[in-house]
């Protein structure tokens, strides 16, 4: 990529929506128009000026009736009719890749300010219906796409969770292993929720009002993420593995969700436009990708985030706060394992695991409460790693400074 020095997150431009467990109150929401509408009251909300913006990304996985016209059609939504930019896809590394993008361009030259969007509904996917003239009697071929991915991976035929099985055989980890770590993620998540959830209102608007499938009115409203069981250790232990013979239970992996959550990006001369603190500066360090061997995506982001580190011209202990995407428990352990991190400082005040995964905007909601981390510490540096679809991978790496 190129150099990335001119780059900054301006503090406070982002924001994130609740998290709600598939099926529960943003199920009948179309993402895109949710995304645009909760960014257009956020960047009212903080003033940001979004007619000087010269560049978007829309980051998202799920198809929404006429998501074909992708970004254009967002930031038109949101008030912004003249910027546009790409649209990314890439499984549960979207907010990575889509952030990339951003600054990729921004470092090229070929913009300033970027408005990166990410939002998906995992509820009521589409079911698609493939066209096959060739079948008997012309049938068509039709694909559930969220079921049928989750279960079937194309080339290897597997399900996801038997990505977590390879790894949890290959590292030794014990369902007690899994459930006494996961447990902990719990109890992390609940330190977001103290003083009236002050954690989250640091970037997240609550009371969040869910509207109705017009966006015409109110119909409820969320005072944070919803779906979230009740957890302890003494009810994980009560919990069977998923498959016969096998480790990881529900316990030890995340559910389904919906929601969005966006972020500017800028060139250094452009972030006094959108910042809430100019004392507070973000740096972009580093971006690392990886593939791992087939069917082992949870150990996938040790690769990435060596890479993000290689990058950012980083060690590991030079890293103050840790943030990942765990569709599994088991993909902390291993990376604990691998890197000699300790696992129980890993995640504070939550993760995907907890609160859920509505795959494009899940990275972004996490790199945005690692900045937040950063910042009440003082400062510091900060990896972002998650694995995604096709046993991949990628992390981010970031430095806050606060010089006020």
């Amino acid at each position: 990529m190129s150099d990335l020095s001119e780059l900054r997150i301006p503090y406070g431009a982002y924001w994130s929506t609740p998290f709600s467990r598939w099926q529960m109150s943003l199920s009948d929401l179309h993402s895109m128009k949710l995304a645009a509408v909760t960014g257009a009251k956020v960047a009212k909300d903080k003033g940001w000026p979004l007619e000087t913006l010269d560049h978007a990304v829309l980051g998202m996985t799920v198809p929404q009736e006429k998501s074909f016209w992708g970004t254009p059609w967002v930031m038109t939504m949101m008030g912004a009719p003249f910027v546009t930019g790409p649209t990314i896809s890439q499984a549960c590394a979207t907010s990575a890749r889509a952030l990339s993008a951003a600054a990729g361009d921004i470092a090229a030259g070929d913009a300033s300010a970027s408005l990166v969007v990410t939002c998906d509904r995992t509820s009521n996917s589409p079911v698609v219906v493939h066209p096959n003239p060739r079948a008997p009697s012309g049938a068509p071929s039709v694909e559930n796409w969220m079921l049928d991915n989750f279960n079937d991976e194309p080339t290897g035929h597997f399900a996801m969770v038997d990505t977590a099985e390879n790894c949890a055989r290959d590292w030794q980890i014990s369902t007690q292993e899994q459930h006494d770590l996961a447990a902990w993620r719990y109890e992390q998540y609940r330190d977001a929720l103290k003083d009236d959830a002050a954690f989250l209102k640091r970037f997240m608007t609550l009371p969040f009002a869910v509207p109705d499938p017009r966006f015409k009115k109110e119909t409820g409203t969320l005072t944070g993420d919803e779906g979230i069981h009740d957890t302890t250790l003494e009810g994980l232990t009560k919990l069977k593995p998923v498959r016969e013979g096998g480790t990881v239970t529900f316990g030890g992996q995340t559910h389904p969700a919906d929601g969005n959550a966006g972020m500017i990006v800028t060139h250094k001369d452009r972030v006094a436009d959108y910042t809430r603190e100019p004392g507070i500066e973000i740096r972009i360090l580093g971006f690392g990708q990886a593939r791992e061997r087939h069917a082992y995506m949870p150990a996938a982001p040790v690769k990435a985030a060596r890479r993000a580190l290689d990058a950012a011209g980083l060690t590991i202990d030079q890293i103050d706060v840790f943030k990942s995407h765990n569709p599994f428990i088991v993909n902390d352990i291993v990376f604990s394992r691998e890197t000699g991190v300790d696992a129980r400082k890993m995640n504070n005040f939550g993760c995907s695991l907890v609160f859920g995964h509505p795959q494009g905007p899940t990275g972004l909601r996490l790199i945005i409460e690692m900045i937040e981390e950063l910042a009440m510490r003082g400062g510091g540096n900060g990896l972002f790693h998650g694995c995604a679809a096709g046993d991949t991978a990628m992390a981010v790496v970031l430095a806050v400074r606060d010089t006020r």
